[in-house]
């Protein structure tokens, strides 16, 4: 098992700092209002300066946050490894931090507190075992990983399996803080977040592990749900769509959507938007379903196409699938069956 402490250091909500973490090979955290960290040394001094940075929080966020910032700032240490996850793809980026913690308001106004990082490799998150994807859904932005994940994870970075295991158990101990640090009301606040958070992730790997023709059923019925009609197309060549939706079912009423649905590991490239594109009426609407996400230019290709076009990557498929799902027929219910649970308001 390896010595080495393994972080996870998220990029940002709904991870929109990843492709700056990536190419900029850096991790960084936000609380751009309590400026340059380096001076500050003890929990109390970070706890300090987040209650005069943001006097309205409560004071578990106060906590919670010190907590985070500390730790960033103080108990990361060089050669220390990192990961960070990319929801689109499903991805987890592994590397190891190059350098002491640095405040670089040039390279993120929103993150400017950095530490340089080497990344080495990614790994899948289908590749992990159930128990490692569990301890890897904390909401938390900052915490360390149970080492036995670390070690599954640096196994597959390097080419090698790992012996497999089905606890689902969740690990409290992941949170930057003490439990007995925070009112009782934002305990239970981030309790609810976290399982929020599992939840749509396992939900992900139930829908990823669909195949083609079941994923394109699970597109239709949500369409369905939506209020449109269906009509799929047979298998073969379809050139260029999977699903016509419309409000006759016929195509011949407005809006009539053609959807593209590939489910597949690899991101889809402008070429294939292209492609997709190219046989489009002039009044059609377009839809295009990638449980492998998009590459930067596919997303740019979209947004200046002569149609509107809507990109749909597996975390926006399986949002729209939990906000319509009581909507869904039956057959489309076990295709997925999900299971409500009750919280406390």
């Amino acid at each position: 098992m390896t010595n080495i402490t393994m972080w996870m250091v998220r990029a940002g909500e709904a991870g929109f700092m990843f492709e700056a973490f990536k190419e900029g090979s850096r991790v960084s955290i936000g609380w751009q209002d309590l400026g340059d960290l380096s001076t500050l040394q003890s929990r109390e001094d970070f706890y300090r300066a987040v209650s005069n940075a943001y006097p309205s929080s409560k004071k578990g966020q106060m906590i919670a946050s010190a907590g985070q910032a500390f730790r960033f700032v103080r108990e990361i240490k060089v050669g220390d490894s990192v990961v960070t996850y990319d929801r689109s793809e499903r991805i987890y980026l592994v590397g190891n931090v190059r350098n002491d913690y640095e405040f670089a308001l040039q390279l993120s106004s929103e993150q400017p507190n950095i530490r340089r990082v080497q990344w080495h490799g990614q790994v899948s998150r289908d590749s992990l075992s159930v128990s490692a994807r569990n301890s890897l859904g904390s909401i938390s932005t900052l915490f360390v990983i149970p080492p036995e994940v670390a070690d599954e994870i640096q196994c597959l970075l390097a080419g090698r399996q790992t012996e497999r295991k089905t606890s689902q158990n969740t690990d409290l101990k992941n949170d930057s803080i003490s439990l007995t640090d925070v009112a009782g009301d934002i305990l239970v606040d981030d309790l609810y977040k976290d399982i929020q958070a599992k939840g749509l992730e396992f939900t992900k790997d139930k829908v990823n592990q669909l195949d083609w023709q079941e994923m394109q059923e699970l597109v239709a019925g949500l369409l369905r749900a939506m209020g449109y009609k269906t009509r799929i197309s047979p298998s073969g060549s379809d050139r260029g769509k999977d699903i016509v939706a419309s409000p006759d079912g016929l195509g011949f009423e407005d809006p009539r959507i053609v959807v593209e649905v590939k489910h597949r590991t690899a991101a889809m490239s402008s070429q294939d938007i292209r492609s997709f594109l190219g046989g489009r009426h002039e009044n059609d609407k377009g839809l295009y379903v990638s449980t492998g996400g998009f590459t930067k230019d596919a997303r740019y290709e979209a947004e200046r196409a002569r149609i509107p076009v809507t990109l749909m990557d597996l975390d926006d498929l399986v949002k729209a699938l939990l906000e319509h799902y009581e909507k869904m027929d039956l057959d489309m219910q076990r295709l997925i069956p999900l299971r409500k649970v009750y919280w406390p308001a």
